[in-house]
């Protein structure tokens, strides 16, 4: 019989990034800008974790599956935030405080 404790361990990490990781997107939704957020940290983060989360299927490992598509889908929303602000930004110039 194996033993639990390195799933817990491994569920236990999982959520504490998944919630680090949503907890600054959200703070950037809130505050209602991106400055000094780079859009190609989201794209990286998007083609990572789509790959992860493909690699963590094929070996079977659950826990890196859901952590990868939680981050995949955290990238996917952190990255329409700030295409949302650019293009707010774009529209009214007054709301840019510096170039990003």
């Amino acid at each position: 019989m194996r033993s639990a404790g390195p799933e817990v361990l491994g569920w236990f990490s999982s959520g504490v990034l998944v919630l680090t990781i949503a907890q600054q997107v959200w703070k950037q939704w809130k505050e209602g800008t991106s400055k000094g957020v780079s859009r190609w940290l989201f794209v990286g983060q998007m083609t990572a974790s789509a790959g992860f989360t493909a690699y963590s299927w094929l070996v079977k490992n659950w826990v890196f599956v859901v952590t990868n598509a939680l981050m995949l889908l955290n990238a996917l929303i952190g990255y329409g935030i700030v295409l949302r602000h650019r293009r707010r930004e774009r529209r009214n110039p007054q709301l840019r405080t510096a170039p990003v």
